[in-house]
């Protein structure tokens, strides 16, 4: 490990991108630990990709300072790509070639010896569990299949850090599973995972630490249950009303919950005790079409920082 231990792999200063007149990504800080499984959490346009494009050394900085490895991206590209691995928001696998020949021709990329190559898309085809495709041609394959392919090329050249930006958009929850399972076991192994997601769930289950980025900027960062304790209460209850939404539902609750949030198709109130508030209303009169008393997720301090929901 030497030369980074305890430091940042990657740190960022007042980075921005700017497309014209767009500023895509607004003067953000981040770092990036040895080991962590780190995300950039937010909606689409929130400035995600770029963020990542500048980090993988193909997009320029427009301004601030930003350090791989501590290297810098406009004078180490080469060096830094070589001890990264990026798995993009579409796989730019090569259709008319078989799963293993992915693997191999990539790997030539990074000159590593013909002979290491073979053995070593064995190995990846087998952690991605498709050791039994390795002859068959990409293009017939399943959406998840090819994700974990594009994964296991990504990793040819054994990187230090992953890049994923948005790792399993358009796969069904299955798939997303069996994905999340190979990234942990890669964070397990010791690989430094860096991810964008607009997914709540997959914030939660991959990231030990993450940012949640909005129209270019970073409004919060810590961990998924820091989070949730800092910007949201213990429980939501969710109230869908029919033709007749009551229009002041703080008569209803009587100040009793910590916060109202008035959704198009939902009425969320925020509070420590949902079964004690559902009930309250009950008492009251309050009729809903249903009700439904769940735990706080980040997609709920989403909607704090925010005010819309990452579901758009």
């Amino acid at each position: 490990m030497g030369e980074h231990d305890g430091q940042s792999l990657i740190q960022a200063r007042g980075l921005v991108k700017r497309f014209g007149e767009l500023t895509a990504v607004d003067a953000i800080d981040f770092d990036l630990r040895r080991g962590e499984a780190f995300g950039f959490l937010g909606p689409n346009g929130a400035g995600k990709t770029s963020t990542m494009r500048m980090i993988g050394c193909v997009s320029p900085i427009t301004d601030g300072t930003l350090r791989v490895f501590g290297l810098d991206p406009m004078r180490d590209g080469v060096k830094i790509r070589s001890r990264l691995g990026v798995v993009p928001q579409l796989d730019t696998l090569d259709m008319e070639l078989t799963v293993r020949e992915n693997i191999v021709i990539y790997g030539r990329y990074f000159g590593i010896p013909r002979s290491e190559l073979g053995k070593r898309a064995d190995e990846l085809l087998e952690f991605v569990q498709l050791d039994e495709r390795a002859n068959d041609r990409v293009e017939p394959l399943s959406g998840g299949m090819k994700r974990r392919l594009t994964i296991a090329r990504s990793l040819v050249n054994d990187p230090e850090v992953m890049l994923l930006d948005e790792p399993t958009t358009g796969l069904d929850p299955q798939a997303r599973h069996v994905v999340w399972d190979r990234l942990y076991r890669l964070k397990q192994s010791g690989v430094t995972l860096l991810l964008t997601t607009h997914y709540m769930d997959e914030a939660e289950q991959l990231c030990d630490r993450l940012v949640v980025m909005d129209k270019g900027k970073i409004v919060a960062e810590g961990s998924p249950l820091e989070l949730i304790d800092r910007y949201s209460t213990r429980e939501v209850v969710e109230l869908r009303f029919g033709e007749s939404r009551p229009d002041d539902l703080n008569y209803w609750t009587d100040g009793k919950v910590a916060r109202i949030e008035a959704l198009p198709d939902r009425v969320l109130l925020y509070t420590d005790d949902g079964d004690a508030a559902a009930h309250m209303l009950h008492e009251r009169g309050l009729a809903p079409e249903s009700v439904l008393v769940r735990r706080s997720t980040l997609e709920d301090v989403f909607l704090h920082l925010t005010g819309r929901s990452l579901i758009e």
